[in-house]
């Protein structure tokens, strides 16, 4: 059994409240799941900002998308959504086009570079996912999913 959240982050009160713990424990938890899939992704030159875009870049395909919609799909927010597509264009990996019909419009795709990029890392990605969670075994995680989705209900 690993050590509570109290010892893990050497805290000797006890938390305010039971929704605090858990908040800190999804926090905490969030932040060791995130730190290792940045190390696998570190050896490719991407961060999982980047790579989440480009994911969600592959999956618009041809017709790619605008900024707002780009950001409203990646799974974790980021504060500059231009940026981050700035430094994928700088990369080779996307590219942007403002549309004939409406000059306003600015859309996002993918390029065959960063196709290249991402694929082999879809396997990379599944194999580092079962690492990390595969020992809960499939009735905990189903119940897991669930939990978290009832929190973001809310």
């Amino acid at each position: 059994m690993s050590p509570s959240l109290r010892t893990e982050i050497k805290q000797s009160k006890p938390f305010r409240s039971l929704e605090q713990e858990a908040f800190l424990n999804l926090a905490r938890t969030v932040a060791c799941l995130e730190h290792q899939i940045a190390e696998v992704l570190r050896p490719h030159g991407l961060t999982p900002t980047q790579y989440n875009a480009l994911r969600v870049l592959r999956g618009a395909g041809e017709a790619g998308l605008s900024r707002n919609e780009i950001q409203d799909r990646l799974v974790a927010r980021v504060p500059d959504c231009t940026r981050l597509l700035d430094r994928l264009m700088a990369m080779g990996f996307a590219t942007r086009t403002r549309e004939e019909d409406d000059r306003r419009v600015v859309t996002t795709r993918i390029t065959p570079a960063g196709r290249k990029a991402i694929e082999p890392l879809d396997d990379v990605l599944l194999e580092a996912h079962r690492r990390q969670l595969s020992h809960l075994g499939p009735q905990k995680l189903k119940s897991l999913i669930a939990l978290l989705e009832a929190v973001r209900e809310r």
